[in-house]
């Protein structure tokens, strides 16, 4: 992983809500594990990974997908840039699954799914994901840049601007409501 990413990723648990922005690719806790699969496969010649280093991230992807259905679930909001849902990974199947899986769990009531569709000033930025950990512990933010690396912060000026960034996008993407019909639209085009 890369640094900074196991403490967030050993915090998420903690979470009593995450908020997440991801522009270019469909969010890890919504990803089927064949998508994430495709994915480590995309970017292993790149990464120069093994297959077994492969093998355990797309497992531990998919642990991590557990805290949406613990007793205590997290309450989840991601935002999707529309390329996230476009960006074709793997065969027709992997898109397939992968269409079916946020519109399925938008229905649950602890989670939250909106589409960023292309718009004139559309304007990608970094995906970033932030954890309310409740009273105990400061919030924390995530920026994670196209090089790999990711910058994890609790100073609460940082969490501030990206919580504000997150609700500026929120209130320009399609409703939660649309997001089903968003994707079973791009599952007939396949």
């Amino acid at each position: 992983m890369p640094a900074g990413m196991p403490g967030f990723v050993g915090l998420e648990p903690e979470a009593r809500s995450m908020r997440a922005y991801q522009p270019t690719l469909v969010y890890g806790l919504l990803q089927t594990e064949g998508y994430a699969r495709a994915i480590h496969e995309v970017q292993k010649p790149v990464e120069e990974t093994t297959s077994e280093l492969s093998r355990n991230s797309v497992a531990l992807r998919m642990k991590r997908q557990e805290v949406l259905t613990r007793e205590n679930q997290v309450k989840l909001r991601v935002i999707l840039g529309e390329a996230a849902l476009r960006y074709p990974v793997g065969g027709d199947e992997i898109m397939r699954e992968q269409y079916e899986k946020p519109a399925m769990l938008s229905a649950w009531g602890h989670v939250s799914i909106q589409v960023l569709p292309f718009r004139r000033g559309y304007r990608s930025a970094n995906d970033f994901a932030i954890l309310d950990l409740g009273d105990h512990l400061p919030p924390r933010v995530q920026i994670d840049s196209a090089w790999g690396s990711t910058h994890p912060s609790d100073k609460r000026r940082e969490v501030d601007r990206f919580m504000r960034r997150f609700d500026a996008m929120a209130a320009s993407a399609l409703p939660p409501e649309d997001t089903p019909d968003f994707l079973n639209r791009l599952e007939r085009e396949l």
